[in-house]
């Protein structure tokens, strides 16, 4: 099973859609609710992105090395080869 880590908002209606997602097809993922981490975490998770090039925009799904930001479940199920 590929790895799956979620950058997320708590209070974001799209990232809450990811992870049911996810759910719903008994997929693991783990998971950062951005807004909720603590100022370490959020200077490295911001590191990272600025690395990547990517922006703050939510949810932020890593499978294994890709990643794609927004909800966008025909990329999930094509990059984890499930329907």
């Amino acid at each position: 099973m590929k790895k799956v880590l979620m950058y997320t908002l708590s209070t974001c209606p799209w990232c809450r859609k990811t992870k049911q997602w996810f759910n719903e097809r008994n997929i693991p993922f783990d998971f950062v609710d951005y807004d909720l981490a603590s100022d370490e975490d959020k200077k490295r998770i911001r590191e990272r992105l600025e690395k990547e090039r990517l922006d703050l925009s939510f949810p932020i799904v890593y499978i294994d090395d890709a990643c794609v930001q927004g909800y966008n479940p025909g990329k999930y199920s094509s990059l984890l080869g499930v329907k």
